[in-house]
């Protein structure tokens, strides 16, 4: 008899949460045929099928829904397993200091940081939310040994040279933040073209940090407001003011009353990359510290972030 394996138990996590086989896909690294392969067997080993075919994508049956709840918590118990062990064998301390602009801040590092002192509590952490381009200039003059920064579209071209570079890879996309009594909000995505009559409440900055504005594909887009911090951005969007731009790293702290739904898109308008960067030779510490972002951003692939 087939067995349900911990790959196949991943495949059918993340297309759960994509909604569609194309989707998980892109999202974990696969092909399409390979994640198909994976649904597959796992359904053999289950008995049955795990998803319906619908005509936008799949959903879970009720099969599925009992494999996908039970599968969240089986990875969530050898992440534990995984930290603990690595507590046992390596007991790291010293003083680190970890920098971020604030979207990473509010949700990607603080989970990293807890997941880093779980496996090494000794090791202690002084955060330092900053630009990227302070950021940088810390690092290179040894006040900050972690910096989490991001590239892409509408970004400006910092100078990396001679620093090494991780990709830190989450798994859920760009959306927008909605009052709760707004059309979109009872839906399970949007598509581009649906954000064309919005009204946007968008990022302002003058120090370099990644901001978001409007979707960068609409022609003419209405700008309400422009503020400066998260909270203003929720409570103007809370107040039905408009809608904002905002990526799946920051879904998991978004106030009561305001909701996020994810934007259907292709192409790379808004594609940009997180990274954890550090000088050439990084300190345990530091290393460890990279590991722990990497590793959090990573679960989300698999369970998003509640």
């Amino acid at each position: 008899m087939t067995e349900v394996t911990l790959t196949g138990l991943r495949v059918v996590l993340e297309v759960a949460r994509a909604g569609s086989f194309s989707a998980a896909a892109e999202n974990l690294g696969y092909t399409q045929s390979a994640v198909s392969r994976q649904v597959a067997a796992s359904e053999r080993a289950t008995g049955g099928p795990l998803f319906e075919r619908r005509a936008r994508g799949v959903r879970p049956t009720a099969a599925g829904e009992v494999l996908v709840r039970h599968a969240g918590q089986v990875f969530e118990r050898l992440a534990a397993a995984k930290q603990e062990l690595a507590g046992i064998h390596d007991r790291l301390a010293g003083r680190l200091v970890l920098g971020g602009y604030p979207t990473a801040m509010a949700h990607l590092i603080p989970r990293a940081v807890a997941r880093l002192l779980t496996a090494h509590p000794d090791v202690e952490v002084q955060l330092m939310e900053s630009s990227t381009p302070s950021q940088l200039t810390a690092l290179r003059r040894g006040r900050l040994e972690v910096a989490v920064l991001a590239t892409g579209q509408g970004l400006p071209d910092y100078e990396l040279d001679g620093l090494d570079l991780t990709e830190v890879r989450g798994g859920r996309g760009i959306g927008v933040a909605v009052a709760e009594a707004h059309p979109f909000a009872g839906r399970t995505e949007v598509s581009v073209h649906d954000l064309t009559d919005q009204r946007w409440i968008v990022g302002a900055s003058t120090n370099g940090s990644p901001e978001f504005g409007a979707w960068p594909d609409l022609p003419d887009p209405k700008i309400a407001f422009s503020v400066r911090g998260w909270p203003a951005r929720f409570g103007l969007v809370s107040a039905g003011l408009g809608i904002a731009l905002v990526p799946g790293s920051v879904a998991a702290v978004i106030p009561r009353g305001v909701c996020w739904v994810p934007v259907r898109a292709t192409g790379t308008s808004l594609r940009r990359t997180t990274w954890a960067v550090t000088t050439a030779q990084p300190s345990p510490p530091a290393t460890a510290a990279v590991r722990a972002l990497v590793d959090e951003a990573r679960s989300w692939s698999t369970h998003p972030p509640t």
